[in-house]
């Protein structure tokens, strides 16, 4: 309690005396002139006392003036500094808005870049290959070719199939002269029994 008495007179001493220019030792002053001033005995001594007073509160309205003005001023000063915080907080957002501008710039950036290399690579891959034109002019190359080989092919089978059914006429050719040599070779044979059995037979 007490410390906060301490605080509660010092902050009554600084609101009555202003900046620290004296006002709380005039406003003393002017209540001891006064005092003086009422247990004046001559009219002297009250005019001098009068003057004192006057002075007193020309001192203690000047003092006054100067606090109203350094308060005005200090409104202004608050005013402005408020303004200025506005100012940078206005400052501070824009900047982070300009950041985050930025880091999607840099991505779409990084996008871009990463789908060149990929283009870059592809195109590589690409020109190792034949162009469309030349791919499908060695498929038509193929295409005569594979027909013409197809020709070929029909023309083979239709000799071996030709071959074949000379051969087989062949074979029952032989078959057959063989059969007839056999059947002469029987009938020579016969023939020759013949002979002999008239040879030996004797005549009548």
């Amino acid at each position: 309690m007490g410390a906060v008495t301490d605080d509660e007179v010092i902050r009554k001493r600084l609101l009555i005396d202003g900046d620290g220019a004296g006002d709380d030792r005039r406003i003393n002053l002017l209540v001891k002139s006064f005092i003086k001033w009422c247990n004046s005995g001559s009219q002297e001594e009250g005019y001098s006392q009068y003057q004192r007073m006057l002075s007193t509160l020309s001192q203690c309205e000047f003092s006054m003036g100067k606090t109203l003005l350094v308060y005005d001023m200090n409104l202004r000063e608050m005013e402005n500094y408020e303004k200025i915080y506005k100012e940078i907080e206005c400052s501070i957002a824009g900047a982070h808005e300009k950041i985050a501008e930025c880091k999607k710039q840099i991505l779409q950036a990084k996008r871009i870049r990463k789908n060149r290399q990929e283009y870059d690579a592809l195109a590589k891959v690409i020109q190792h290959h034949p162009d469309r034109h030349e791919t499908l002019r060695e498929l038509e190359s193929l295409g005569k070719e594979l027909e013409h080989l197809s020709h070929i092919k029909e023309s083979v089978e239709d000799k071996l199939e030709l071959r074949r059914k000379q051969f087989h006429v062949l074979l029952s050719t032989i078959h057959e002269l063989q059969q007839t040599l056999e059947n002469d070779e029987k009938l020579s044979e016969v023939e020759e029994a013949q002979e002999a059995s008239i040879e030996t037979d004797p005549k009548p």
